[in-house]
């Protein structure tokens, strides 16, 4: 039967009519990146997936959809609880802090913004979306107490959200990258984690085909460190070369002026399909009127300068003049409309959807047998405690069902196919240390769904490959490599979770953020860095203790301790998922209990891309 498109809520979106901005902002931000209309948290997730496509549903027998994995849980042990305490308290924590970030600028900022009778970003946002639709926020803890205030050492400049908001949300059936300056922070001016953060968006968009819209409201680059934002490769001028090639392969890009829009910005309408302009409200200007009076003495106001009447019925830079945010918002929402890109109504529909010769078929989606909820107390907070993957995949998973692949070949790799929310998936899974069966294992895995068209899930809780004597005889390395290469090569759409520790060569094995997974999130107890504090702290040790025994000198178990303690703190520190996440190391932190819910947008959202064909490249063997 044909699924409707009702959704079930995740988060509260604010009203398209809300009163209150304020209050609106506070509705629409918790700690998970996906933000949903509709207040019921606790219907079925049948729901969620049909407004994600309407597809005809392939009924399954649930014997084929694998055997279930056996609950191991005990949810009443002392330990188990223990664990759910510490995950609960670094969740509190993660929502306190997006919903401080979700404000913006502070209250002041708002309160001038508000008064310029313009709407928030994130309710513009809101306005802009389908009434009901998902947003699949993105790196919201970006610029994260990244950038500290000159001569104090332990203040930052507070820059929320990195001064801009990205998402993926569905507009006029269409699922789009949405890039919204705030201009609530520092005048919507870019810093270096702004650049940052709108190429990633970009590039986002470019792997999963999805059409720009650019609600703009800046002040261009912020001066101050202008050495950082716009001379290199990926800095500021990179956003207009992405534009341009996004517009090249039919990617359209489509910005809506709502404020400021100066300098190198003023590319940001003049080189997208479309633009759409707020008179007496949005201006584009390479010079603005203080550049122009002392560059050539004339004196002119902004609007004269470069207003909505100038561009839209002058110089034409424009191509809709619009009265209002939300008259602009409304001319966005039509022109998206009128794309002719609506996509396919599910994987087979088209024959270039799916390379031909292969098949995709979506099952209806079925709950977890298991409380997602327990994941907190499988994993904990402390990333030395062991604990089983499979209890972490069965609250994943649809039907808590799996067909686990090799199942007793390398045994440190979970290996296995099954489906999210209908959708085919294959999974890799970490359950001990990377040994060279393991690593051979994860490679022959990922030819077989590179060959079926299925994409990929990563959970990460690795602390590196096998080291040692034993280790190097056997091939670690080039075993370590045929894993590396199969996940470097391969191009079916790539998820990674970090659930746990990402620690050195074993982040690249299991597709960190340099082998282009297209999405990457960590979960707040997860830790990533080359090793360890206490790894680190044991390896510059061991080599200043060796330094000094060619000396002749001693060193004191106290003078010792005193050398590793700082060490420990600043990899622990580096390790932590804030820091990772400021920098844009992966495209958010999430509550464990929403994961099931991200990766179905995710992979649904890479459905708009045509599947490539891999080519491997050479295996040692």
């Amino acid at each position: 039967m044909l699924a409707s498109r009702s959704l079930t809520a995740l988060r509260s979106w604010p009203s398209r009519t809300s009163a209150s901005s304020v209050a609106a902002i506070r509705r629409f931000h918790l700690a998970a990146p996906v933000r949903l209309a509709s207040p019921s948290l606790n219907q079925p997730s049948s729901s969620f997936v049909q407004a994600l496509y309407s597809p005809v549903l392939a009924p399954v027998d649930p014997e084929d959809a694998g055997l279930i994995i056996e609950n191991t849980v005990d949810v009443d042990t002392a330990e188990f609880k223990d664990a759910a305490n510490r995950m609960a308290g670094l969740t509190g924590d993660l929502r306190a802090l997006i919903s401080k970030i979700s404000l913006g600028g502070g209250p002041e900022a708002r309160k001038r913004h508000l008064s310029r009778k313009k709407l928030l970003p994130r309710d513009r946002i809101a306005q802009l979306l389908d009434p009901g639709s998902p947003f699949l926020e993105l790196s919201q803890l970006a610029g994260h107490k990244l950038y500290k205030k000159d001569g104090k050492a332990d203040e930052y400049d507070d820059v929320p959200a990195g001064g801009i908001i990205t998402g993926i949300g569905r507009v006029s059936g269409v699922d789009c990258m949405i890039v919204a300056n705030d201009s609530t922070v520092k005048g919507g001016t870019y810093y270096p984690i702004t650049v940052k953060k709108h190429v990633r968006a970009q590039e986002i968009a470019m792997e999963n085909n999805l059409p720009c819209i650019y609600l703009v409201d800046s002040g261009g680059a912020f001066l101050p460190l202008q050495s950082e934002v716009f001379p290199d490769k990926l800095h500021f001028g990179r956003i207009f070369f992405n534009q341009a090639n996004l517009s090249s392969v039919s990617i359209p890009q489509i910005a809506v002026v709502l404020g400021s829009c100066t300098a190198g910005g003023a590319y940001v309408p003049a080189m997208s399909d479309e633009a759409v302009i707020v008179r007496n409200q949005g201006t584009i200007f390479l010079g603005g009127p203080p550049l122009v009076r002392a560059a050539t003495g004339e004196i002119v106001t902004a609007e004269e300068l470069g207003g909505g009447d100038v561009h839209s019925k002058v110089s034409g830079v424009t191509d809709h003049l619009a009265s209002s945010d939300q008259d602009a918002l409304a001319k966005t929402r039509r022109i998206v409309a009128s794309l002719n890109r609506r996509r396919p109504p599910y994987p087979n529909a088209h024959s270039h959807f799916i390379p031909m010769g292969s098949e995709t078929s979506l099952a209806p989606p079925v709950e977890p047998l298991y409380d997602i909820n327990e994941l907190g107390g499988i994993v904990g907070g402390d990333g030395r405690r062991g604990f089983d993957v499979k209890q972490v995949i069965a609250r994943l998973v649809d039907g808590s069902r799996w067909t686990e692949f090799k199942e007793f070949y390398g045994p440190t790799l979970k290996c296995g196919f099954a489906r999210i929310h209908g959708m085919p998936i294959g999974v890799i899974a970490n359950d001990g240390i990377l040994f060279s069966e393991a690593a051979v294992k994860g490679a022959h895995f990922i030819e077989l769904c590179s060959q079926r068209n299925i994409p990929l899930l990563f959970l990460q809780n690795i602390t590196g490959f096998m080291v040692g004597k034993a280790a190097e005889a056997s091939g670690i390395a080039k075993h370590g490599a045929k894993l590396v290469t199969a996940v470097s090569t391969a191009k079916v759409p790539k998820f990674t979770v970090i659930i746990g520790n990402s620690f050195g060569a074993g982040n690249y094995g299991m597709c960190g953020r340099a082998f282009g997974p297209r999405f990457m999130w960590m979960w707040p107890n997860g830790r990533i860095g080359v090793m360890g504090g206490e790894q680190a702290a044991g390896v510059l040790g061991q080599v200043t203790r060796d330094a000094k025994s060619k000396r002749g000198e001693e060193w004191a178990v106290e003078a010792e301790e005193k050398f590793k303690g700082p060490i420990r703190e600043r990899y622990e520190s580096e390790a932590h998922p804030y820091y990772a996440s400021a920098r844009l190391w992966d495209d958010g932190v999430i509550d464990p209990a929403d994961t099931r819910k991200v990766l179905a947008l995710a992979m649904s959202i890479a459905m708009n891309k045509p599947a490539e064909q891999t080519k491997f490249g050479v295996f040692r063997m």
